[in-house]
């Protein structure tokens, strides 16, 4: 078998609430490997978010170590761990938070600019993938004039614009219609399974979960597999 892409170790974090703690996350285990699509499925306030940040280099963790492609990450300081997200490492979110005043073809112009590609090339990977969404006669309009789906599958297309070997969304279709879900989610699956991303996906819902390779939760902190 490859190695894992995400690997996360002993997990722990807590917060402080006065003199009380809250433990968060306890003793996390989880690999996820490449090409493979794994569903986070668990009740609001479990700890989802906070694990994908902790997965996604947004956030250190109290204890146990992150893997990213086998690298360590728990010693890497601020600069280290933001080159590494950058190159290895797309999101989605809930809300698409493309930038308003640029269109579609520049939101995935940009990340690459800022990672070091040239504008040229930038935009002719954006084009790429824009059309691989379907959204190649939409690359030249701006959020505003774009439907909630389409404006979610650009911001898929900023996520992996970078070429990324993990991406990590957190309730990708939550603000969508449940036949616009669908097909902004089955989109997803693609992408991930054909250029053999590792996903791991939060959802609420449990039949866009049934679709992936394999379900966890969170229980009392820890991640246990689901049937």
């Amino acid at each position: 078998m490859s190695e894992a892409v995400l690997e996360l170790r002993n997990i722990a974090r807590h917060y402080r609430e006065g003199d009380a703690r809250l433990d968060i996350l306890v003793d996390v285990d989880l690999a996820i490997y490449p090409g493979e699509t794994v569903a986070l499925v668990a009740p609001s306030g479990a700890g989802k978010s906070t694990l994908l940040h902790i997965a996604g280099l947004l956030e250190r963790a109290d204890g146990g170590e992150t893997l990213i492609n086998s690298a360590p990450t728990s010693k890497m300081n601020d600069r280290e761990r933001t080159s590494l997200r950058r190159s290895a490492i797309g999101f989605v979110y809930q809300f698409h938070h493309l930038l308003p005043e640029f269109s579609a073809l520049e939101n995935v112009v940009l990340p690459q600019m800022i990672n070091g590609l040239g504008r040229k090339d930038a935009e002719g990977r954006a084009q790429q993938l824009l059309e691989y969404l379907r959204l190649g006669t939409r690359a030249s309009h701006r959020p505003s004039e774009l439907s909630g789906g389409e404006q979610q599958r650009v911001a898929i297309a900023r996520a992996v614009a970078n070429a990324p070997h993990l991406l990590l969304a957190d309730e990708p279709t939550g603000n969508l219609d449940p036949r616009t879900a669908e097909h902004v989610f089955a989109t997803l699956l693609t992408l991930a399974r054909h250029s053999g991303l590792a996903a791991l996906i939060a959802t609420h819902n449990l039949d866009l979960a049934e679709q992936m390779d394999r379900r966890v939760t969170l229980r009392d902190g820890r991640v246990e597999e689901l049937p």
